[in-house]
């Protein structure tokens, strides 16, 4: 390993000495002392993602329960419950040394409780990732930040995965200390009795969500229920037997942009409600964990339709708190807790009056001036408990959006930490097709998972415990190369939003120039036109391209060459349409065969961690593209 001299763990733990010297363990058999076997699930081998155990030469290990009278040839972990330690159920204090005896154990851990003692055990685990048979000695006394630290994975545009790509994730993610998941759910589960909304879209079924809250639970996991119950609807209410339920088919203002057609639910419609006790009544008994998400934001439609006159004679607020009561005294019925996400209240705070104050609300904002602190006063003036919830800022992107990832994280961190939020969940969504690949993900989901760990070490994350925990990378490369890829367009990303009342130019938010640009009409130029702008962009993917990681994964591999192609390719048709000549018909050639070894790819890489369900949809996506080339 090429930086042995000091551990690098994800998360980063809150203390950590090296006490000088190390531990040959040999190959003799790990044995684990003072727990039931059950704490050990999911905790044995190599990186459960990418590396099967034993690729290492004989560095691959297993954790196993100590046996009656088991000391013999084996190496010790003695682990033992101390009730005064102040850590919290959650922490621990490790311990590395050389034994006095062959009955002394070589590591030692403390915690209060089994989940403390299972963390323990995952720090340890990394370490016989990275170090192999020498251990350094070493005292870590550790605990979390947040008590919970979520992770919220968008199922719904358009990718579902599979079932063993699910048990994939969650064992990585409870690697890093991750203790909750959801699946973000508008119209992919399999509900019975609404088999049109669902039956192309490959939903999750019943059974399978009950194995992976199973699953989740072996590694003190919660799996929440996640359903959107009001807003972002639209896949329902596109059917004929679920239309008459939108609030509108009309025109409508989403955030300063006019859209069309069905979004949200009716609130004052009683059929509303049914739908959703229906959903939530077959929903919730196959979860344990007793939390559900219900969503209900971006309702912006509402009161533009059919609520218009309730929205007029009581305000908007009350229109909405009501349908959201409602919605949570169902979840109340079956012992769930509702959250929910705070967008609408937090720019309507008199709605919190008529809210239950048990609900949790979930601050949402992906861009680095995102306001956790003036949320967090807000929701803790009023009462309520609050997580704050940034993002990987790896959808609509290509290559993801470092800089405004970590400054986004950050903020979330620090200011939730200081303003009492409960708990810190990052989201990762699927807008558009979902054509983001899965390392630009898993790199942002682990820098998240190391500040929820440890808020102090926010905007400070050591990009190669990415590379080797996520990606199995011993050289630590592709963490800082990940890096690199998603601040490309930097520069663009800077000047390419809107400009500002004064005509000065602003930060693009949400997405980058790159993605942008490639689904932008030939004829209607993005704000950012300088050429030569472009043309860097070009060259630092052709430089990355040239210091492509090595030693890594086949199918991550593919990925990452996937990631660089298309955004090659979108930097290449921005260059092109802004030459004076314009799209030639031999450029548009070229283009166009480009685009369609892009497509070929996107679904071959798709089909090899997710569901047939979505993919033409996502596909559908690129096809506009190829068609604005030839217009």
């Amino acid at each position: 390993m090429h930086f042995r001299e000091e551990p690098v763990l994800l998360p980063a733990p809150r203390h950590l000495d090296l006490t000088g010297g190390s531990v040959d363990i040999g190959v003799k058999p790990i044995v684990v002392s003072g727990v039931e076997s059950g704490v050990l699930e999911g905790l044995s081998g190599a990186p459960p993602f990418y590396s099967p155990p034993g690729n290492r030469g004989g560095e691959s290990f297993e954790l196993s329960p100590r046996n009656r009278g088991e000391i013999g040839d084996t190496v010790q972990i003695g682990c033992h419950f101390r009730k005064n330690i102040s850590f919290g159920n959650e922490g621990y204090r490790l311990v590395i040394s050389p034994p006095e005896s062959n009955s002394e154990p070589v590591v030692s851990i403390e915690a209060a409780a089994e989940d403390g003692i299972r963390h323990g055990l995952r720090t340890v685990s990394q370490l016989l990732l990275q170090y192999g048979r020498e251990l350094p000695c070493m005292i870590i006394e550790d605990s979390p930040s947040f008590p919970v630290r979520g992770v919220m994975l968008d199922i719904s545009r358009d990718r579902v995965p599979t079932m063993p790509e699910l048990f994939k994730t969650v064992d990585l993610l409870s690697a890093w200390k991750i203790n909750h998941i959801q699946l973000y759910t508008e119209h992919t589960f399999a509900y019975k009795g609404h088999e049109p909304v669902w039956e192309n879209c490959s939903p999750v079924t019943p059974d399978e969500v009950r194995r992976l809250d199973q699953f989740c639970r072996n590694r003190g996991v919660t799996l929440a229920a996640n359903q959107n119950c009001f807003g972002h609807m639209h896949r329902w209410l596109m059917h004929d037997p679920y239309a008459h339920l939108a609030e509108t088919h009309g025109r409508w203002n989403f955030n300063g942009n006019q859209r069309s057609g069905p979004f949200s639910l009716c609130p004052v419609d009683p059929g509303s409600i049914s739908l959703v006790r229906d959903l939530l009544d077959q929903l919730l008994p196959c979860f344990t964990g007793g939390l559900v998400n219900i969503g209900c934001d971006e309702t912006h439609d509402v009161g533009k339709g059919r609520s218009r006159a309730a929205v007029e004679k009581s305000g908007y607020s009350r229109v909405y708190a009501d349908f959201v009561r409602r919605v949570s005294d169902i979840a109340e019925k079956h012992g769930f807790r509702s959250m929910f996400w705070a967008d609408i209240v937090l720019n309507h705070p008199e709605a919190l009056d008529y809210l239950p104050g048990d609900m949790i609300a979930l601050c949402w904002g992906y861009e680095p001036d995102t306001p956790f602190d003036k949320w967090c006063r807000v929701l803790s003036f009023a009462g309520f408990r609050f997580w704050v919830c940034p993002g990987t800022s790896s959808w609509r992107s290509i290559t993801g959006r470092t800089s405004e990832r970590r400054d986004n994280i950050r903020a979330a961190a620090e200011q939730g930490l200081a303003g009492g939020a409960e708990g810190f969940m990052i989201t990762d969504w699927g807008d558009m097709g979902h054509r983001q690949q899965l390392p630009i993900s898993l790199h942002g989901l682990a820098e998240a998972a190391n500040c929820a760990w440890n808020a102090e070490t926010a905007g400070l994350f050591d990009a190669r415990a990415s590379s080797l925990f996520a990606f199995d990378d011993e050289t630590g490369q592709v963490g800082r190369w990940l890096d690199e890829l998603g601040d490309v367009d930097l520069e663009l990303r800077r000047i390419g939003g809107k400009p500002d009342v004064d005509g000065n130019p602003t930060p693009l938010r949400n997405a980058s120039c790159l993605f942008n640009d490639l689904h932008t009409p030939l004829d209607q130029p993005w704000n950012v036109t300088d050429i030569t702008a472009w043309e860097r962009v070009r060259e630092k993917l052709s430089d990355l391209e040239a210091r492509f990681p090595t030693g890594i994964d086949v199918q991550i591999y593919d990925e990452l060459h996937h990631a660089v192609d298309v955004a090659k390719f979108a930097a290449d048709r921005a260059v092109a349409r802004r030459t004076g000549s314009g799209l030639t018909g031999k450029v548009q050639k070229n283009l166009a065969g480009q685009l369609g070894c892009i497509i070929e790819e996107h679904r071959r890489l798709w089909l090899m961690r997710s569901r047939t369900g979505g993919l033409e949809e996502s596909c559908r996506y690129y096809m506009e593209v190829l068609g604005l080339i030839h217009k």
